[in-house]
């Protein structure tokens, strides 16, 4: 099975609203940080738009965060239509060097204020995700952690043959049988209900 390109697309959005969140609160000039705090007493007087481009900052946000529930939603809903045996399992590290870089360059003057230099960073952000996707290295996302979801080296038996391969899996993985789905060069997998 492959991720069709939008699946891929969205869980590639969704590894970057760390990106999102840093280029907002740098789009918020440093005199907003200095003044005080909202008085209820005085609401009609409170400054509720910190951003100095806030439908940049607003939608770059909103839409990282959907992508991030919706690429959560769907591996959790992925047909698991293979029985399998895991006989050994490792956890790997989440390669997470793709998703680093862009953060670096983040703090080198790009910003929402110099369109040029954002409109020559989503043409990058659309290269690495070419790069990605075809390579079938779409779901590792170091985002995908913080739901709880690990990759795993495992040996594992299906349909009476065993290989080696990669396993995205929510939780441990020890040794054990386990329903299998393949997407790209991984297999999803979870325990049986």
């Amino acid at each position: 099975m492959q991720f069709k390109i939008l699946s891929g697309f969205i869980i590639f959005l969704g590894s970057y609203l760390p990106l999102a969140i840093i280029l907002a609160v740098q789009d918020i000039p440093i005199a907003w940080w200095g003044n005080p705090l909202c008085d209820l007493s005085k609401i009609d007087e409170c400054m509720y738009n910190p951003f100095e481009n806030p439908y940049l900052s607003v939608i770059f946000i909103v839409v990282t965060i959907i992508s991030v529930i919706i690429s959560n939603v769907t591996l959790n809903e992925v047909d698991l239509p293979f029985d399998g045996e895991v006989k050994s399992s490792k956890s790997i590290p989440n390669d997470i060097i793709n998703y680093v870089f862009p953060y670096v360059v983040s703090f080198m003057g790009i910003s929402y204020d110099t369109p040029e230099k954002m409109l020559g960073f989503v043409v990058f952000l659309l290269w690495m995700f070419a790069i990605t996707y075809k390579s079938g290295q779409i779901v590792m996302n170091p985002l995908l952690l913080m739901f709880g979801w690990k990759l795993y080296e495992a040996k594992i038996i299906i349909n009476g043959n065993e290989r080696d391969v990669r396993v995205l899996k929510k939780g441990s993985l020890p040794p054990g049988y386990y329903k299998f789905q393949s997407i790209q060069d991984f297999y999803i997998s979870k325990e049986y209900n």
